[in-house]
């Protein structure tokens, strides 16, 4: 009788325990869709969050994660999904890894997920990323391989983003391939000045307000004009 007992008394619990689970759920899962109506992305965050304790699932973590990078949260966003290399990583989840690596300055992480994206899907704005990537670790023959791609195939309505203002903008992207590759040839050779010079002009004479070129290329004339010892 005792043994019968404690077992109805279990199943009950176990009931119990699925029933509010269910409702949790059901809660969460309305609270999600009223958040989202809302715009309120941190409701979204905290929402899915109780779900994926409730039935977790790897589709929600790999959308959490995207939320966590949309937001500027890096470090979360890599704290939910990982950060090492998985062959069966979603195109966005391995997006995620990159952005997120490169935001945190971990450059030859980010590098990793940047070159399986590219091997997955190759295009301009993933080559200058990786090229960008490359030079920042001294891969300069890595790095020209990507540049001459970029310049290739980039078309003329493509843009890149700069931040280096306080108003961030776009300029066009073969424009910032030409930029990156005078870098790359002064960085290969500083006295190569000339050759970087002109790679750098060559790119504002597509886009004459490029910032960052605009700023090059007046360390490159002051670097010609300072006397040789």
């Amino acid at each position: 009788m005792k043994k019968i007992t404690i077992a109805l008394v279990m199943l009950v619990s176990a009931m119990s325990f699925s029933q509010g689970n269910a409702d949790l759920k059901a809660h969460y899962e309305a609270y999600y869709k009223q958040m989202k109506n809302q715009g309120d992305v941190q409701g979204v965050i905290n929402a899915m969050t109780h779900l994926e304790v409730l039935t977790p699932s790897q589709a929600r973590r790999d959308t959490l994660a995207y939320l966590y990078l949309s937001e500027g949260k890096y470090l979360q966003a890599l704290n939910t999904i990982g950060i090492e290399k998985n062959a069966a990583d979603s195109d966005l989840n391995v997006e995620v890894k990159a952005i997120s690596l490169k935001n945190l300055n971990e450059s030859k992480r980010a590098l990793e997920h940047y070159n399986v994206l590219f091997s997955r899907k190759a295009n301009p704005s993933l080559a200058y990323e990786i090229a960008d990537l490359m030079l920042q670790n001294a891969d300069i023959v890595g790095a020209k391989s990507k540049i001459e791609y970029g310049i290739a195939n980039a078309k003329d309505d493509m843009k890149r983003a700069f931040y280096e203002t306080q108003r961030p903008y776009e300029t066009s992207l073969k424009a910032a391939f030409l930029y990156l590759k005078a870098l790359a040839v002064f960085q290969e050779d500083n006295t190569n000045v000339d050759s970087a010079l002109k790679l750098v002009n060559d790119a504002l004479a597509i886009d004459p307000n490029f910032n960052m070129a605009k700023r090059t290329r007046e360390a490159l004339e002051a670097k010609k004009a300072t006397p040789k010892n």
